[in-house]
């Protein structure tokens, strides 16, 4: 199929071009778990100063914020909570309620949705209420007016 030496020379440069091309791009660097040590932690010490201050500016307890974002580095979460302190009171600011719930960690389950239910309490799923509706139209004569 292949001569003998033309072979090694495409795989030679398959593997280079596939090598030289995943080795730049950070995203799939990342996506594979293959992020360098000291810019994970450079990430997750700005991700952290930014949840301390932002829990800070809600009125939440920074105890609230360990717990909440767990996965992050207390260190940071409690440097940008006491920055945002020190900022608030220097500028006479109020906290702002948070509207919606605190998010859940990276890896918790979301609440499934109960199925939807009909008039009677059965549940009923998609293809019967479809078909249910369906019935009605199918039921009238083609020159019924009413």
């Amino acid at each position: 199929m292949f001569d003998q030496p033309r072979s090694p020379l495409r795989l030679l440069l398959l593997v280079g071009t596939l090598l030289f091309g995943s080795s730049g791009c950070d995203l799939i660097k990342e996506k594979l778990g293959l992020e360098e040590p000291v810019a994970k932690a450079a990430r997750l010490t700005a991700e952290g100063q930014a949840v301390g201050g932002g829990c800070r500016q809600s009125g939440r307890a920074i105890e609230d914020c360990y717990s909440i974002y767990s996965w992050l580095p207390k260190a940071a979460i409690y440097e940008g909570w006491r920055d945002m302190d020190s900022y608030m009171r220097e500028n006479k600011l109020a906290t702002v309620e948070p509207q919606l719930p605190p998010p859940q960690p990276p890896g918790a389950r979301k609440k499934r949705r109960p199925p939807p239910t009909d008039e009677a309490g059965d549940t009923a799923t998609a293809a019967e209420r479809d078909r249910a509706d369906a019935e009605p139209m199918a039921a009238k004569p083609a020159g019924s007016t009413h």
